[in-house]
């Protein structure tokens, strides 16, 4: 830590912070400022993706009536813990990057699996009555209404991102009919499974681009309203 990393954190902060004008250099709350300021954080997105989408599959195999009931048992603990407590992290250090959109979606759909692994489980061990089928239909139409105005701000993020959260509003939408349908239900799980695999390509695809520094995975970026304006700027 020296004069040029003590020059950089002081340009964070308004001049009226006096206080660096007087502590020296190594004094440990300059160092702990510039650790937690000037960190350069790693991107979570890839954890919140993998996380919703490995736990998004293994619940819809159950609903789409390909693996036995008894798995719904490992998807409860698996969402409790990968979906919602390490997608519900991944939402925390999004805050920290500075990504409102990432921070918004991974806390929100990792406190949906807390809150549903939660409530079967507790359902299960006889602490209360289940939901009617009225209060499923409900419980997933709003989460449905959420992901559909999530849905519309990916359209300037990224295609990948386009059809993971289209995938998903269509999945609350049967879910939610789905509790007077079987065969919808069933549709859903089918549904479920892609919005699932979607969630973990595109998680893949920002991984190994970031990694290998290329495009090797496509994602469809689309361009921000800056840069948009910028091009009009630059027409004649």
């Amino acid at each position: 830590f020296g004069s040029s990393q003590f020059q950089s954190l002081k340009a964070f902060f308004p001049s009226s912070v006096w206080a660096f004008d007087y502590l020296p250099v190594h004094h440990p709350v300059l160092l702990f400022c510039f650790t937690t300021i000037m960190a350069k954080y790693a991107n979570p997105g890839p954890l919140g993706l993998f996380a919703f989408g490995v736990t998004t599959i293994l619940l819809n195999f159950e609903n789409a009536g390909i693996s036995e009931k008894t798995l719904l048992n490992l998807v409860l603990s698996h969402g409790l813990f990968y979906g919602g407590a390490a997608q519900f992290a991944a939402g925390m250090w999004e805050f920290a990057t500075g990504n409102t959109f990432g921070a918004s979606a991974f806390t929100s759909y990792g406190a949906f699996w807390i809150s549903l692994a939660a409530f079967l489980w507790a359902h299960q061990g006889g602490l209360f009555a289940g939901a009617q089928e009225i209060d499923m239909f409900i419980y997933f139409m709003v989460w449905g209404a959420l992901s559909a105005l999530l849905w519309v701000i990916t359209f300037r993020i990224n295609k990948a991102l386009v059809v993971v959260f289209g995938s998903l509003v269509l999945l609350f939408l049967l879910l939610a009919i789905g509790e007077y349908s079987t065969g919808v239900h069933k549709a859903a799980g089918y549904v479920g499974l892609f919005c699932g695999g979607s969630a973990i390509y595109t998680g893949y695809a920002t991984l190994l681009n970031e990694t290998w520094k290329g495009t090797f995975l496509p994602i469809g970026p689309y361009a921000s309203p800056s840069s948009d304006a910028a091009e009009l700027k630059a027409e004649p």
